[in-house]
């Protein structure tokens, strides 16, 4: 129904009072912010509870959104925050990012699908371990900027760096995920390839 709308646009029409409609932001970002909630916690549960804080927050403050970045930018770091404040009141460590149970978590949330949408998800989700084994400075960069789809300028001002600082450290973190990417799941990409 709003799906050629732009976030700015629903945005204004929460609120002007159109309260539904928040609805199609949650859809176009619950997969991205319960990503980042999960990595953070590893538990499935615990992300849940996360994401749907994150929402009612983001609810709560949107007519503090500024619109000088993206809705995904700003949203990030409300759940970045949430994450952190959640780990904290729990007393948990925030868990590595190269723990792979933490996509295949997040892989079995998303419903079946077949056809070329199996391929690509089959895709998503080599990439997705491969991502696991980065560190967790590289594994961020390349997550906000793939799945995230923030721009560099976007990622410089999350991470607190200069836009071309992300650059560079974006093109090291594509190279080291590479390197992983041959190093572990050759016979994957091969197959992929070959299919």
């Amino acid at each position: 129904m709003y799906a050629g709308t732009e976030d700015n646009e629903i945005i204004s029409r929460v609120l002007q009072g159109d309260q539904q409609v928040f609805a199609e932001l949650v859809k176009r970002y619950r997969h991205f912010v319960f990503t980042i909630a999960l990595r953070y916690t590893a538990n499935r549960e615990d992300a849940e509870e996360i994401a749907q804080d994150v929402f009612v927050k983001a609810y709560r403050s949107l007519a503090d959104f500024r619109r000088d970045s993206k809705f995904s930018t700003w949203l990030y770091t409300i759940t970045a925050n949430t994450c952190s404040s959640f780990l904290r009141k729990k007393k948990m460590t925030i868990h590595s990012l190269a723990n792979e149970k933490i996509f295949e978590l997040v892989n079995s949330a998303e419903p079946a699908i077949n056809g070329k949408e199996a391929e690509q998800k089959s895709k998503a989700v080599l990439m997705n371990r491969a991502i696991c084994l980065l560190n967790a400075e590289d594994a961020n960069i390349i997550t906000l900027f793939y799945q995230g789809d923030q721009s560099l300028e976007e990622i410089g001002q999350i991470m607190g760096i200069t836009s071309n600082a992300a650059k560079v450290k974006l093109h090291r973190a594509r190279q080291r995920l590479k390197g992983k990417l041959e190093q572990y799941f050759a016979k994957e990409m091969k197959e992929m390839i070959d299919s």
